[in-house]
C-alpha cells in the first residue's frame, strides 16, 4: 500500500511496498507522478484532481497483481490517494451470486 496526499506526495508506505520498492525514506517526500511513465502519469493525474476510482489487473515478471486506487479522506475530506497493490492467481475463481443470498 502506498498513500500519497492530494498533490501526489507519497506520505506514507507499507512493509510490503518498502519491500518491492525499496526503502521508504527513497520515496517518502517524492511524487508519485514521478515514479510513473505515460500514460499511467496521466490516469494519476486524473485520479487525483477528480477523487475518481482506478481498478485494473496487471502482470509483471510473471506476478498478477490487483491494483486499487481510490481516494481517502480526512475528518471527511478528501485528503489524497491510496493504491492497494494485492498479488493475486492467474486463475483466480470468480462467482456470480443472487441478490438475495446472504453472506456471512
Amino acid at each position: 500500500m502506498t498513500v500519497c496526499d492530494l498533490e501526489g506526495t507519497i506520505i506514507g508506505m507499507n512493509a510490503r511496498a518498502r519491500r518491492i520498492f525499496g526503502p521508504e525514506q527513497q520515496f517518502i517526500g517524492s511524487n508519485v507522478l514521478d515514479c510513473h511513465p505515460e500514460p499511467a502519469r496521466s490516469k494519476l493525474r486524473e485520479l487525483l484532481a477528480t477523487g475518481a476510482t482506478n481498478v485494473y489487473t496487471v502482470e509483471k515478471n510473471g506476478v498478477k497483481k490487483l491494483i486499487y486506487q481510490a481516494p481517502w479522506y480526512q475528518n471527511g475530506v478528501r485528503a489524497g490517494m491510496v493504491e492497494l497493490s494485492l498479488e493475486i492467481p492467474f486463475d483466480l475463481p470468480h462467482f456470480v451470486r443472487a441478490s438475495s443470498e446472504r453472506t456471512a
